[in-house]
């Protein structure tokens, strides 16, 4: 199945995100597109956030930054991004939303946010650090790549 960085990038915010409000959704994509801003950029970022992709587009990079391993869970072969359900609601916003962060039109709500994690979970890696924002449902950290 062929999926173009825009689909990936929602179906990606939908398995992650989806139940949550607008604003996290929307927090969760403007960290992808910097997660594939730092990957474009830096070669240690590169290799962490996009498995190394020889990728340079900007809307490539974001697909395999959204596909590479330990990053976003949905995509292993059990995960949920394979799991479509069409003319769902949260689906269709989680596809606009994802194509206005690839033109460049969304809003950063957690500025330098590489790290994020559902608001009602706390990892072993976020015990101790900062949060730089919450927004719908998701807590945001800026770490170093």
């Amino acid at each position: 199945m062929s999926l173009n960085p825009t689909e990936i990038l929602a179906r990606t915010l939908y398995a992650e995100a989806g139940h949550c409000a607008v604003r996290g959704i929307e927090a969760l994509a403007a960290l992808v597109i910097r997660r594939a801003r730092l990957a474009r950029e830096d070669a240690a970022a590169r290799a962490r956030f996009a498995a190394n992709s020889p990728l340079v587009s900007l809307p490539g990079l974001v697909a395999a930054v959204c596909r590479a391993p330990f990053q976003f869970p949905c995509w292993r072969p059990e995960g949920a991004a394979w799991v479509v359900p069409e003319g769902d609601a949260a689906l269709a916003i989680c596809r606009r939303i994802a194509g206005r962060a690839i033109a460049g039109a969304l809003p950063d709500l957690a500025p330098g946010a590489t790290h994020w994690h559902r608001g009602q979970e706390l990892p072993r890696w976020a015990v101790g650090q900062m949060p730089v924002a919450e927004a719908g449902g998701i807590t945001l950290y800026r770490l170093a790549a």
